[in-house]
């Protein structure tokens, strides 16, 4: 059970975090002159050098390493690296969009990517979807269909966001990779590329140059870092529905920043009617996740991330279900939990 405490200090942690990943949106505009690739090469950099202190500091290696050592496949390690590419251009273009005038294109995204992986949960893994569910996702596609009607398209930036993220976690589920390995590996995996992105761009001389660079770019490796522990902090004390309610406030900050400051029109990017259903259906989605909140509370099960990850996945239910092929992700986790009670007692003995 979690307690009122924990739920304040959890709730407080998501809210900064979700700020902090949305004033990331904004970096491109502060480190002008650097390109908006640019800012993502440097963003990856920062980033990485953050995840590596960030894991030291928490004493996560060893988790790593265990995780690692359970692939031992071809199949395995193709499908472990095949989700990188797709985090790699999510991440420029969360970094590129914003300069080039897809901000509000990019936001619309991350507004739309809940209700694509609600969707993709009940075709895929044949989850229930609730009512309100059901409504919101009817809202949002009657949006998208009166735009795609009246404008005959849709933005490349909008359909890359809330369509290319799905692949990548239902991958990175396949192989029940925990998050911090799976973002480490990626990151790893990308930085040979930024690094000859940077050198051929001429970012490393102008990184040099422009002074006001010495102190921005290492900021933008501190708020990564904060965000990404304030997250993991959320996770930890809060429970599911209330963390995945919250986790909505990131593109209505960035639909703020990309009126107020980007000073982006709405209606250049879509029409007033598809926002409007478009908000409609984050609202219905918010009511939908306190109800589940309120109820999971009165019945006493408030659960948290962290407890689902280590107790309860996949579900027992689910398995027993075959609504999901489960199987091979849980005998993962248990040969994982093998090898570290093996480890374990090697520290014991010692």
């Amino acid at each position: 059970m979690l307690t009122t405490n924990q739920t304040v200090q959890g709730i407080a942690a998501a809210v900064i975090s979700n700020f902090l990943f949305s004033l990331l949106f904004l970096f491109g505009l502060f480190l002008q002159p650097l390109s908006g690739t640019q800012v993502a090469a440097w963003r990856i950099v920062m980033m990485l050098i953050s995840i590596i202190l960030l894991v030291s500091f928490l004493k996560q290696w060893q988790h790593t390493f265990d995780y690692l050592k359970t692939l031992k496949t071809p199949i395995e390690w193709l499908l472990f690296i095949l989700p990188t590419p797709i985090l790699g251009g999510q991440l420029w273009l969360f970094m590129w969009g914003p300069v080039n005038g897809l901000g509000l294109d990019v936001t619309l995204g991350y507004f739309l990517y809940p209700l694509v992986m609600i969707i993709i949960g009940r075709f895929f893994y044949h989850e229930k979807m609730s009512g309100l569910q059901w409504i919101a996702t009817l809202c949002a596609a009657v949006g998208i269909a009166y735009d795609v009607f009246q404008y005959g398209s849709i933005s490349w930036a909008t359909l890359f966001v809330c369509l290319g993220y799905p692949p990548y976690y239902l991958l990175r589920r396949k192989l029940a990779v925990p998050p911090i390995t799976g973002l480490l590996s990626d990151l790893v995996l990308l930085l040979p590329i930024v690094l000859i992105v940077l050198y051929s761009s001429g970012g490393f001389s102008m990184a040099l140059h422009a002074s006001k660079l010495w102190y921005l770019l290492p900021l933008l490796g501190i708020v990564s870092t904060a965000a990404m522990w304030l997250t993991m902090v959320a996770s930890r004390k809060l429970p599911v529905s209330l963390f995945g309610t919250l986790c909505y406030l990131e593109p209505v900050f960035l639909f703020i920043f990309s009126i107020t400051i980007l000073h982006q029109n709405v209606e250049e990017s879509g029409s007033l009617l598809m926002y409007g259903m478009i908000f409609t259906a984050l609202f219905i989605m918010i009511i939908d996740s306190t109800l589940s909140y309120l109820a999971r509370k009165r019945d006493d099960r408030l659960r948290s991330y962290e407890d689902l990850q280590i107790e309860g996945f996949p579900p027992r239910h689910r398995i027993k279900n075959r609504r999901i092929k489960g199987v091979l992700v849980a005998h993962r986790f248990h040969k994982m939990r093998r090898h570290q009670h093996k480890t374990n007692n090697r520290k014991e003995s010692r």
